[in-house]
């Protein structure tokens, strides 16, 4: 068959959120306030890091500052497309639009993924083995963990990218989403997809769900060493192992739900890709900031030396 007659769709059709247009105003301001949360938030983290020298030699902040750039990008790749949605009746998107927003929603979300795990083995060697932490985690090692972060969030993509990219599509091409996702795209198909819909599982699906089991057992051991060897500054290992625990959970949890059931969906769909793509970013830096005293006490630094700097004026 050829190719013009395999794929006559050249955009897609967003149902958004919701077809209310009273609703779809509110939800503008909403998502407003999330999407200024979002870069206020993440931003401060990253620059408070760059500018500490301490925390920037301190693998965690190290490893906190790549995630804080990650969730700051990755709100880049939905949220903007979905304010402007929300003021216009006609939701649309291109076919390469589309499938630029795949390849950038899981080269990102792949990347974190990887880093959580990441954070969860820095973790284990400070807590474990606290006498050879330093030397284990030394600044070479950081740096090349998180290179292999970004290029197995890179291989993840391109692999869904290409499921998608060989597909034809003859319409309808409305997609039951507010940004668009493989699992939505591959239903629009006009062939039979349970090949692909498997293959996107044990991608997306099962990588979801072994990091997420990595990274329980990895705390689970934390936690263990924690109870049965007491130490000086315990409450504050265990504040971060919450934080960390907490982020795993509102990042895994919906996408282990999406991605692991390839053949049906769910009304909840939309909530659970809200979480990951808008309310976790938010969050995150809330979380690592409010439950971190160093961090806090960074933040407060950064705020009187500019105020200092103009008084001086």
């Amino acid at each position: 068959m050829k190719k013009e007659q395999d794929s006559n769709v050249t955009e897609f059709v967003l149902l958004g959120l919701s077809s209310s247009w009273e609703l779809q105003r509110f939800l503008f301001l909403l998502f407003l306030f999330f999407y200024i949360a979002i870069v206020l938030g993440n931003l401060s983290i990253v620059v408070t890091v760059k500018v500490n020298a301490r925390l920037l030699q301190s693998p965690m902040y190290y490893f906190l500052c790549h995630l804080s750039f990650i969730d700051l990008s990755l709100s880049w790749v939905t949220v903007p497309k979905v304010l402007g949605d929300f003021l216009q009746q006609s939701k649309t998107i291109s076919f390469s639009g589309c499938l630029a927003q795949i390849y950038f929603l899981h080269f990102l979300g792949g990347s974190e993924m990887f880093l959580l795990t990441v954070m969860a083995y820095d973790r284990y060697v400070a807590i474990c083995n606290p006498l050879h932490y330093l030397r284990v985690m030394n600044p070479r090692l950081c740096l090349r963990l998180v290179l292999a972060c970004w290029c197995g969030g890179f291989i993840h993509s391109i692999i869904q990218v290409m499921l998608v990219i060989q597909l034809p599509f003859c319409g309808p091409n409305e997609l039951d989403n507010f940004f668009c996702d493989v699992p939505q795209v591959i239903k629009l198909a006009c062939m039979d997809t349970y090949v692909v819909e498997v293959l996107m599982t044990a991608n997306s699906g099962l990588l979801s769900l072994i990091c997420f089991l990595v990274l329980l057992f990895s705390y689970a051991i934390i936690l263990i060493t924690l109870r049965t060897h007491f130490c000086q500054g315990q409450n504050k290992v265990l504040s971060t192992c919450a934080s960390h625990l907490t982020v795993v959970s509102l990042i895994f949890v919906p996408c282990v739900f999406i991605y692991l059931r390839p053949s049906c969906s769910f009304s909840v769909d939309k909530i659970f890709s809200v979480f990951y793509t808008v309310i976790t970013p938010m969050l995150n830096p809330l979380i690592y900031t409010l439950r971190n005293a160093d961090m806090k006490v960074a933040m407060k630094k950064l705020r009187i030396k500019p105020c200092g700097i103009l008084l001086s004026c």
